[in-house]
């Protein structure tokens, strides 16, 4: 039996495919590394132009993106309305420097979709990514 990457519980591993679209390099590599030891198959985009690639390149569904909402090129919001024209079940995780009622007020945010504020650990985010893909549609 194989134990979780930095001690984290077993019951947050998994192997969906999650798309991660991320502009800082440094941020990006940090939640998809975290992702990918947790046992999921990490997508890796640097902005949403870039994301709609990815995911055509992939030639499959991802099960979950995980994006920053403020990126150059095509940013959170209006990214995750294009991915839900051609996955509608596809869920969402925002994550942004803004707090969650920053990015409402500037209408950055999307119906549906979980938020969580950076700075977070890794902790967090598996917790978050984990129950995000187990909840109902």
């Amino acid at each position: 039996m194989t134990m979780p990457p930095m001690g984290f519980a077993p019951e947050l591993r998994g192997n969906e495919v999650l798309l991660v679209v991320e502009d800082e390099e440094g941020v990006r590599s940090l939640i998809c590394r975290t992702l990918r030891d947790l046992g999921y198959v990490v997508l890796e985009a640097k902005h949403g132009e870039d994301a709609l690639t990815v995911l055509q390149e992939h030639h499959g569904p991802a099960h979950a993106v995980i994006s920053d909402l403020v990126m150059p090129e095509l940013g959170g919001a209006p990214l995750i309305e294009m991915l839900h024209a051609w996955y509608p079940a596809l869920k969402v995780l925002l994550v942004s420097g803004y707090s969650e009622d920053t990015a409402a007020s500037k209408g950055a945010m999307v119906p549906g979709a979980r938020y969580l504020a950076k700075p977070f650990s890794g902790e967090t985010l598996a917790r978050t990514v984990r129950h995000l893909l187990d909840s109902a549609a």
